[in-house]
């Protein structure tokens, strides 16, 4: 066995490799980029050595450089992880001649089973169904036009390399197809480094399975079950569960062993994921595989009682598998959600900051798998993924409650996250009778913007209690401090908020015995409140013997609250300054001004300064995160002037064209 590997990845899948390297007792060897120096994958690691810059081509991505640190080390093997350079059949040939075992497939299975459309030739090769498409060598943007004319809309244009949803694009007509040819290429190039493409037909409402297999090297391969991953937003998984509801034992053998031939046939070793989709009538049709270990691992370690890591460890280190077909099987059910850095109210933008407060959730049959910590960053430059909540149970339905309760125990603040989605998706019948699909979000509503979602009394008292009475319990700085002794006994603390377009003036009233407050809103009396303050924002309020628990964040003109998963942020009322009244004038002028909603690089520019434009129509795309955003004109008019040149890096906020 290994006494030393170099893990060639960041975040929580680093922190994941060297959990099970501390088990096994092998030293572990950590990089990181400028932004990532005091990461957590960092900490944990036995050695940490800098790659470079923050942008993953200058750091993540040097196959140099990396092999230099695996030498400068005495690491004697490298672990990739997932994304970055996992699915890179250059970088394994690289390993391999600097004579450092890579962790996962051959460099020449990699190549035909890590390219989507030879990937497909090995599955026909063994008649193994696959959607109908094309699949060709032209790249050509006419043939690729006629061929989707040939198969018909809707259909997907789907990136040959790599996964994550990147560089896939659903087209409904035939208008509208070399605009998203165009950006499905630009993504896959800046994913991938690749942006070979291919089409196929678009399955309605179908559901997304896949098959994970293990194989050693001396052609011994398994199958360990199935996992669902239909909830998805951009082609992304963000729902992940094992089994599916939608398997039958015999249909469960079939895809089972149609996995095995297909990774046998192109000669597979070490993990690997066959990715299927079925139809309505439970057709299954061979998409794609993934030659490393996926996010979503966790789930199928939680109803084998495997260890994937161990397993991948094990098999590169030339042990022969120990693990044969009729001795695996599945016990209870298991469900992972992906917890992200993104608003679910703002098409899923991605959201960058520092995290000020995490609060994970504890409890038999709950893991977390995470690389992030409260004080944190979240930046442009990488997946904004924090982290993943996996929870087990005895069967689906005691998952299900258990992923609930684990949700509303959550709270992170600093970025905008997708616990409040998560939490609607456990709740929402379609979900809790197994009725999921790739459309799953959009068919329901849950892509919607919660805009009519009521605020609960208990946040309005809970951050009255938090803000007004803390200059009489604790030091924090607040109005009510510098009114000092000139209080009169029994006169109200007085505080306003404003919440969509209702204001809330709530009134506190010092009662006995200490530490109870009478709470009016608006005039009414709503009761007598007490409370206790944790320090990681955790506001328990009481009334009686009934306690409700608020996570509370408090910034300069906002305070955020979570309850029960949902997430709600009551504004301050503040008076106007000099400041702001003298920034009437540009606030006018910005109502016009287009900007950025991230940090970013500008990918495209489709305007030019004097350019007349419709409402709607594409201005500039805006690449963050390894995703692509359009910056659209919300009305008819005139752009007066771009602000910046394809290639630019710019800052969240900053104005990208001012219409006219």
């Amino acid at each position: 066995m290994f006494k030393k590997i170099l893990i060639a990845n960041r975040g929580e899948i680093a922190v994941r490799i060297m959990a099970t390297c501390r088990e096994m007792g092998i030293r572990t060897v950590a990089v990181y980029s400028d932004v990532d120096r005091t990461a957590r994958h960092v900490r944990v690691a036995d050695e940490a050595y800098a790659l470079g810059p923050a942008p993953a081509t200058q750091s993540y991505l040097r196959i140099d450089a990396i092999l230099a640190i695996a030498k400068e080390s005495g690491a004697e093997a490298i672990h990739p992880g997932y994304g970055f350079l996992s699915e890179n059949a250059d970088f394994a040939d690289a390993c391999e001649r600097a004579g450092i075992v890579f962790i996962g497939p051959p460099a020449h299975a990699m190549r035909v089973m890590g390219g989507k459309i030879s990937a497909k030739g090995i599955a026909h090769s063994v008649d193994a169904p696959t959607v109908p498409g094309y699949a060709g060598a032209s790249q050509d943007e006419t043939v690729l036009l006629n061929e989707a004319r040939r198969i018909g809309f809707p259909l997907l244009i789907k990136a040959s390399a790599g996964g994550g949803g990147k560089g896939m694009r659903e087209v409904h007509a035939a208008s509208a197809f070399l605009e998203q040819l165009a950006g499905a290429k630009r993504e896959a190039l800046a994913s991938f480094g690749d942006d070979i493409v291919f089409l196929e037909r678009l399955i309605q409402q179908p559901r997304h399975v896949e098959i994970q297999v293990l194989g050693d090297m001396y052609g011994n391969m398994v199958h360990l079950g199935e996992r669902e991953c239909s909830i998805q937003r951009r082609h992304q998984k963000i729902v992940e569960e094992s089994p599916s509801v939608a398997l039958t034992p015999v249909l469960r053998a079939e895809m089972g062993a149609t996995a095995i031939r297909i990774a046998q046939a192109a000669g597979y070793v070490n993990a690997g994921t066959m990715e299927f989709i079925l139809d309505a009538q439970k057709r299954y049709y061979f998409l794609e595989m993934n030659t490393r270990l996926q996010v979503e691992h966790p789930v199928t370690e939680l109803v084998t009682g495997l260890d994937l890591v161990r397993h991948q460890l094990l098999i590169a280190a030339g042990e022969q598998l120990a693990l044969q077909q009729a001795q695996i099987y599945t016990r209870g059910h298991a469900i992972e959600v992906r917890i992200y850095a993104e608003d679910a109210e703002r098409n899923f933008l991605p959201s960058t900051g520092t995290i000020t407060t995490t609060i994970v959730p504890e409890g038999p049959g709950v893991r977390v798998d995470s690389g992030i910590e409260m004080g944190d960053e979240i930046t442009q430059f990488y997946d904004p993924m924090i982290a993943k909540l996996i929870v087990y149970g005895e069967d689906r339905a005691a998952a299900i409650a258990r992923l609930q309760r684990a949700l509303e125990q959550s709270a992170i603040f600093g970025v905008t996250t997708n616990i409040p989605l998560l939490h609607a998706i456990t709740l929402h019948r379609a979900f809790r009778e197994g009725l999921t699909h790739t459309a799953f979000l959009q068919e329901h509503g849950l892509l919607a913007p919660a805009s009519n979602k009521g605020l609960p009394q208990a946040i309005i008292v809970a951050a009255a209690l938090y803000e007004g009475t803390q200059a009489v319990q604790g030091p924090a700085q607040t109005p009510w401090k510098a009114l000092g002794p000139w209080r009169m006994v029994g006169e109200a603390r007085r505080l306003t908020y404003h919440y969509q377009e209702r204001t809330y003036s709530v009134a506190l009233v010092q009662a006995s015995p200490a530490n109870k407050w009478s709470v009016s809103i608006n005039g009414e009396a709503v009761g007598i409140f007490g409370y206790t303050l944790a320090n990681n924002g955790l506001v328990l309020l009481k009334q009686g013997e009934a306690q409700t628990p608020v996570y509370l964040s408090r910034g300069t003109d906002m305070i955020q609250a979570m309850l029960m998963g949902s997430l709600y942020r009551l504004q301050r009322s503040t008076p106007p300054t000099v400041e702001t009244a003298a920034q009437g004038e540009s606030m006018v002028r910005s109502q016009k001004a287009l900007t950025a909603p991230m940090a970013g690089t500008i990918v495209k520019v489709q305007v030019r300064d004097g350019e007349g434009v419709e409402a709607q129509q594409v201005l500039v795309v805006l690449s963050a995160m390894k995703m692509e955003h359009a910056i659209i004109a919300p009305h008819e008019g005139r752009v007066r002037h771009v602000y910046f040149q394809e290639g630019a890096v710019v800052h969240g906020g900053a104005i990208l064209v001012e219409m006219e």
